[in-house]
């Protein structure tokens, strides 16, 4: 085992690869290395389909829509989505205060949804209410979107450069930080119970 003093005197890279040896071996918490493999693959093939069908869609509907149109249950819509809107900021607002993890997804999603509201107000209103769209998208929706998004990104640094990922003064985007795969580094359990490092 090793003492307080010995894991201080452990070098960046060091501890980067104790950290690594230490994390819990993917068999322990998924179904199965062939179930994460599929998953990943699954995923980035919906992905990149969606991406791909998503070019000439746009293309179609920036040629064939019309510049105006009356649209059916306009309230339902905005009353609706500025419900969603409402309970992602409530969760965030109590996962924050009990600083649980779970917050970086619904911040994240919740100054996206910002983004989408003031995007839509600006864009759908009219002579008389644009003024007073800018006005709370620059002022209110934009900030508070700007800070619920790098939020995220400053505690996923944060977690990062904890967990011995990050050396000082680097950024997430700037070093690859792998998702779980079977490539891991953790040490394995074997049959028996003993421990081997794969």
């Amino acid at each position: 085992m090793l003492t307080d003093e010995e894991i201080a005197e452990l070098s960046t890279d060091e501890r980067r690869q104790l950290m690594k040896r230490l994390a819990a071996p993917l068999e322990d918490i998924l179904p199965s290395e062939t179930w994460l493999r599929r998953t990943r693959e699954i995923r980035v093939v919906v992905l990149t389909g969606g991406a791909v069908l998503l070019v000439p869609w746009v293309a179609y509907l920036a040629f064939s829509l019309p510049r105006r149109y009356v649209a059916h249950n306009w309230d339902k819509t905005w009353v609706g989505f500025d419900l969603l809107l409402l309970t992602l900021m409530v969760l965030t607002s109590v996962l924050g205060y009990h600083r649980r993890q779970m917050v970086m997804l619904t911040a994240f999603a919740t100054g996206v949804l910002l983004l989408c509201d003031a995007w839509f107000d600006v864009m759908t209103s009219n002579d008389v209410d644009r003024t007073w769209s800018l006005v709370t998208a620059l002022l209110i929706e934009l900030p508070v979107a700007v800070m619920l998004i790098t939020g995220p990104m400053q505690m996923l640094r944060l977690v990062a450069a904890r967990l011995w990922a990050l050396d000082k003064g680097e950024h997430a985007w700037q070093v690859r930080i792998p998702l779980p795969s079977d490539a891991d580094m953790a040490v394995h359990r074997n049959r028996r119970g003993s421990t081997a490092h794969s």
